[in-house]
This record gives C-alpha cells, sequence and structure tokens, in this order.
C-alpha cells in the first residue's frame, strides 16, 4: 500500500483534498473528522462530535472547528478554512500546507513565512477526548499564535442556527476555558498545556457555513456557529504547545504525558494490514461490560445486522475474541420476541430485519470455527438460538414466519425487512416481500449449525425437533428457487412469483457453511455473478443488464435511495463471494482473491484516508460513496485475508 503521505501540491488543491476525509475515534463513542485540509464539508465534520445520553440516544456536534492564527511581525496569517455561499472559500489557510503524514497521528505541516509549523491531531483511543500537538519546527524569532473555537453544540443530524437562547459565556479553567452553549449538554473544555495561554472573550455568531457535501446530497447545507473568543500564547523555535477539547477536565501537566502515551501504544500504518487494523479499532465502543459496534463514520450509528456480520472478521484480525462474545451478548440483552434491533436499542430500537437473527446465528458459527468452543457456545446460547428458531418457524412481526416447505417468508406493506432496506416516500425501493434467497440460505445454516453443536453436546431433544425439517429443506429450497434453464437463483419468491433478477443475494448459498446445493450448481451461481455483479471494489446489487440498474450513487437522497440496492456496489458482500468462490475452484481461486484483496490497497488515499468506504460506483472508475469507514467493509477484507492464509481444500460432500 502507498503510504499515507501527502504533498504540498495535493493539499493546496482543493478539489482534491475536500474529497478526501480522516477520522479519529474512541471507544467512548466520541470521533472527531474533517477533510484533509481542515475545511468541514459535512454537518457530520467537527474536531469533538460525542455522545449526550442524557439528551439523546445520538451523537452531538460540540467544537466544529479551530482556527489558528499566526500573528508574525503582526500580519496576521489564517490557517483556517472555510466554505461559504457562492462558492467563497475564506481564509484560504490551505495554502499554508506544506505536507500530510498518517502513520500514529495525523501530522500536517504548514509553513508561514519563516515558520514551519507541525500540527499533530489524535483521538484517545478510550476518552472523548482530542489533543492537539502544535510545534515549532522552524522560525528566527518569536511569534504570536491565536486560536479561536468554533462552537456548534447541536445533533450531528441537525444543523446550528442563530438563537439569542445560546449561553454566550464562560468559566476559567486551568489554562483554559469551558463553554455549555444550552443547559442540556455537558461542559466543553478546552486547554493548552502551556501555563502563559491567555483568553480573550469575545463572543460572535459567524453565519452560512455550507457543507457543500450535504448541498451535494440534498440536504440543508448552511449553518450558524459561535465562535466564543481566542486564545493567544506567544511562541519560538523548538517550542511545543498541547491543545485538548473534552467533555471532561484534564490536569494541564498531564496533557503532554496522555498524548506520548497514546502515541507510544499506536500500531503504526505502514502497509495495508496495519491499516485495516487501525479502522476495525475504531468500530467498537465500550461501556462498562457493553460493546457496541459503529456500523460506520461519520453518521451510522449501531446497526444489529451490521454488527453480526462485521464481527467476525474485525475480531479475527485484531486477534480478540473477547471482545467478541462482549459485543454478542449485548445485542442479545435487546432481542425481542426473537428478533434482534435493525437499528437503535433499548427503547429506541427499531424490530425490522428478517435477517440480523439470521446473520446472528452465522457470527456465532464463525466463533466457533475460529476458537473451537462448540460446546460452550451451545451452552451459553443454546436458549437464545432456540427462541429464534422457533419464532421463525411459529411466526413473530412482519408476517415473519415458515411455510409448510419448511421456509421463511416475511414482508408488510411499506417495509423493507432484508439488507436491502431502502424506502422513498413510505414505499421500499427493493421490498423483496416473500421468500428470499439470502435468509432461506442463512435459514439452513442456522439450524444445521445448531444440530452440529447440538450433536456435538449429545442433546437429543433438539436433535429430534429440528432434524426431519434439516433434512427436507435442501430439496424444498431447490425447487423454490432453482431453475435449470436459467442457470442462477431466483432473488425472491412469493406464491407463483418467481424474480430472476441477477442480484448478490444468492452469493451466501454458495458461501456458507452448511448449503442446500450441488457443486455444479453453486459453480453457476459464482460464475453468474463474477460476470454480472463482480467489479474490483465490491458486487453490484444489479445486473447492468436489468433497465433498472443505476451506475452511480450520488444525488438527493431519493437519487441515492434509488440506486442504493439497484447497481450500486458493496464491498461487504466479496467476502462471501470469495468464500463461495474458494469452495467451488479450490486452490486455483486464491488468485482471484488475492487479486480483489490487493485492489483495495490503492484506494486507501481516495476517500476515507486509510480506511474502507461503505459503497462504491456500479461503473467505472468506481469512485467510492457512503461513508468514510464502513465496519462491514473493513471486516470482511480482513475476513478474506484470514480465508487466503488458512485456506484447505474442502472435500466435495454435497449432493
Amino acid at each position: 500500500m502507498e503510504k499515507l503521505i501527502f504533498n504540498k501540491e495535493e493539499l493546496v488543491n482543493l478539489s482534491y483534498c475536500l474529497e478526501r476525509e480522516i477520522l479519529g475515534a474512541s471507544s467512548s463513542g466520541a470521533y472527531a473528522s474533517t477533510t484533509l485540509c481542515f475545511c468541514n464539508t459535512r454537518k457530520y465534520h467537527g474536531l469533538l462530535i460525542a455522545p449526550q445520553p442524557q439528551i439523546d440516544d445520538e451523537y452531538h456536534v460540540i467544537l466544529s472547528f479551530l482556527d489558528e492564527t499566526i500573528l508574525h511581525h503582526d500580519i496576521p496569517f489564517h490557517l483556517a478554512l472555510h466554505h461559504f455561499p457562492n462558492d467563497v472559500y475564506a481564509p484560504k489557510g490551505h495554502k499554508y500546507l506544506h505536507h500530510c503524514d498518517i502513520t500514529k497521528a495525523t501530522k500536517h505541516i504548514y509553513s508561514v513565512a519563516d515558520v514551519r509549523l507541525s500540527k499533530e491531531m489524535l483521538f484517545v483511543s478510550n476518552q472523548d477526548r482530542l489533543i492537539i500537538k502544535y510545534k515549532v519546527e522552524d522560525c528566527q524569532g518569536t511569534f504570536k499564535m491565536q486560536f479561536n473555537p468554533i462552537l456548534a453544540f447541536r445533533q450531528r443530524h441537525k444543523l446550528s442556527k442563530f438563537n439569542s437562547e445560546a449561553n454566550t459565556s464562560y468559566k476559567e479553567i486551568s489554562n483554559g476555558a469551558s463553554f455549555r452553549l444550552y443547559p442540556q449538554y455537558n461542559d466543553v473544555y478546552l486547554q493548552f498545556s502551556k501555563d502563559d495561554v491567555k483568553y480573550v472573550h469575545n463572543p460572535e455568531w459567524y453565519y452560512n457555513f455550507e457543507y457543500i457535501k450535504e448541498a451535494q446530497r440534498g440536504y440543508d447545507s448552511l449553518e450558524d456557529l459561535l465562535m466564543m473568543g481566542y486564545f493567544e500564547t506567544e511562541l519560538k523555535k523548538g517550542d511545543t504547545i498541547y491543545f485538548t477539547a473534552s467533555m471532561q477536565e484534564i490536569n494541564p501537566k498531564d496533557i503532554r504525558t496522555l498524548y506520548s502515551s497514546e502515541l507510544r501504544k499506536r500500531e503504526a500504518i505502514t502497509d495495508f494490514e496495519s491499516a485495516l487494523r487501525h479502522a476495525a479499532k475504531m468500530f467498537f465502543v465500550q461501556k462498562d461490560d457493553k460493546v457496541d459496534i459503529i456500523a460506520g463514520y461519520p453518521w451510522f450509528g449501531r446497526w444489529g445486522r451490521d454488527s453480526f456480520i462485521s464481527l467476525p472478521g474485525l475480531c479475527v484480525g485484531l486477534n480478540d475474541m473477547k471482545i467478541f462474545k462482549k459485543a454478542i451478548d449485548t445485542l442479545i440483552g435487546d432481542m425481542h420476541q426473537g428478533l434482534f434491533p435493525n437499528i437503535g436499542s433499548g427503547n429506541n430500537s427499531a424490530y425490522n430485519s428478517v435477517d440480523a437473527p439470521m446473520w446472528f446465528f452465522w457470527a456465532l458459527q464463525q466463533y466457533v470455527e475460529y476458537t473451537g468452543k462448540g460446546k460452550q457456545v451451545w451452552k451459553e446460547y443454546k436458549q437464545v438460538m432456540q427462541t429464534i428458531l422457533r419464532t421463525y418457524r411459529d411466526g413473530t412481526n412482519s408476517n415473519i414466519k415458515m411455510l409448510d416447505n419448511g421456509l421463511i417468508w416475511a414482508g408488510e406493506d411499506g417495509k423493507a425487512l432484508t439488507w436491502m432496506d431502502a424506502v422513498i416516500n413510505g414505499q421500499p425501493v427493493t421490498q423483496r416481500k416473500g421468500q428470499c434467497v439470502e435468509i432461506n440460505a442463512l435459514w439452513y445454516n442456522a439450524i444445521m449449525f445448531c444440530l452440529e453443536l447440538a450433536k456435538e453436546s449429545k442433546d437429543t431433544e433438539f436433535i429430534s425437533e429440528w432434524k426431519d425439517l434439516a433434512e427436507r429443506i435442501p430439496n424444498e429450497f431447490k425447487q423454490t428457487f432453482w431453475e435449470k434453464n436459467i442457470g442462477w437463483l431466483a432473488d425472491y419468491v412469493d406464491g407463483y412469483y418467481k424474480d430472476f433478477t441477477v442480484r448478490p443475494n444468492m452469493v451466501f448459498a454458495t458461501s456458507l457453511k452448511y448449503t442446500c446445493l450441488s457443486h455444479k450448481i453453486r459453480q453457476l451461481i459464482v460464475d453468474r455473478i463474477e460476470k454480472e455483479l463482480l467489479i474490483p471494489y465490491g458486487l453490484r446489487t444489479l445486473s447492468p443488464t436489468h433497465h433498472d440498474y443505476h451506475d452511480r450513487y450520488c444525488g438527493s437522497q431519493e437519487e441515492r435511495d434509488n440506486a442504493y440496492h439497484q447497481g450500486t456496489a458493496w464491498a461487504w458482500l466479496l467476502g462471501h463471494f470469495v468464500e463461495g468462490y474458494l469452495k467451488v475452484y479450490g486452490s486455483c481461486a486464491k488468485e482471484v482473491g488475492e487479486k480483489i484483496y490487493e485492489g483495495f490497497k490503492k484506494t486507501m488515499k481516495d476517500y476515507g484516508v486509510g480506511f474502507v468506504a461503505e459503497v462504491f460506483d456500479g461503473n467505472p472508475p468506481h469512485y467510492a460513496g457512503g461513508s468514510i469507514s464502513q465496519a462491514w467493509s473493513v471486516a470482511e477484507l480482513m475476513r478474506i485475508r484470514y480465508m487466503l492464509d488458512n485456506f484447505k481444500e474442502e472435500k466435495e460432500g454435497v449432493s
């Protein structure tokens, strides 16, 4: 992988650096995100975005910007960059950027007159705390430096507007000041390591910051923010000063030590594998004994489906199976009537996912494959697994039920229950009401996995209850989804209607440990997927030969939702494509897997710097889109690496 280093020509090129975003996150749930040149282009950008559980179950942008100004011989040099309406950029501080290196911290170097200043930014791994280290690398004399914090105090999906309710006062604290614009919020503490930093209070609203990505996405894109005043200090060559922003106060003497300690324990990003590990760690949010998986940055929260799909790859890639069980147990705590929350937790949970419970079985199956702890898993999770199986068999919410043929049917007007869940004006784009191919592939795999564990633990009662159903599902699955004269599986079946649109959902019938299909049929499926759906960075969600195919993921929310599962390619699907391909073609398929894996190396500087995007355009040049770092994209690449490194030729045993 090319090192994450950017030169002056790239950094001063706005069309280049505004398309590249940086991210730092903490296991406490807080994060910072902005562009490579520190110009916020999304409402989700900011230097301190933190949970405020006393308000809601969401993240809030607290500190939007920290504008720096170098006063050299009384001449101000503004390092900040903002965008305003009519394509106005001010004050254009990016022109002083000279170099950027993202190895452990995100390090930028500015050249202003005879001043050479480095700026290193990192997020503390287990606190909602940003630390920025400034060091004067070179200077002929002394100069003053000002730091202007610009505050938002608003939920990340919304925008701040001028109002008279904002509290513009401040409190003096050690080497800094604290602010709280609205009473329901916690205070934010802005502090420096240097004792002689003085604060000048001069609160003023600044209007119409424009977030160009929001405008492109069809959203309100203008925001008013409060600049509270400025901090000022004098610096000379060799001086180092640390700034920190947090929802907790700190002893200024500890800032330098905390920064150094954090930097030492971080793995340097030197290759693709270390970049993936760096990205993977950011998805885990730990509070007490609970662990949640953030589905993607900068706007997703916890999604049940995404969590189960992501956990195996993330945990095997990080070699951490303890956190796997904590995340599983956290989600089980929110299980209701055999279903897991699609989004949210607790009272804010939405139980509208037919596949999340099926992915729960798959995640545990991977855990057993990695650890060999089948008996332990059956002992700890039998009751949960049995509850889900019985619930699906007997019927539950959203018309999820088992038909007489042993297959699962699901569907409810106005809802999309599978992972293809885009809805426009109350109408699902790809509703797929009926018997969905991946749901039933997962259903059979779940029953067989449980029978495997039951046999190992000599649980004859469970075996007796489910053995007969398991034996008849393969034939029913094949009769329902397979047509020899077509050559691939139906995407979904509802009554006499069979939808043979070429979509990637049939890939799971080739990748899962327990499959209903013969080797020959699986070969035909992976060949069809390779021919019509495979691109270098994912599987298209619809064949380009289809009249509803969308080649690009862009535009307004309605335009994007129409493309989301109608041609847009998803990286996470590649894990199951590679797995199915390996099972069909054996060791000679490793070359295909390696090519897919290696291909992502050249994308790591193009969108989220050092991360893997949520989606890619179906047509060349396959621009990245969606979230800048998606959990299941990272996870499945890590799982691909594991599969390729540990591949063993399987003996053919499926009829």
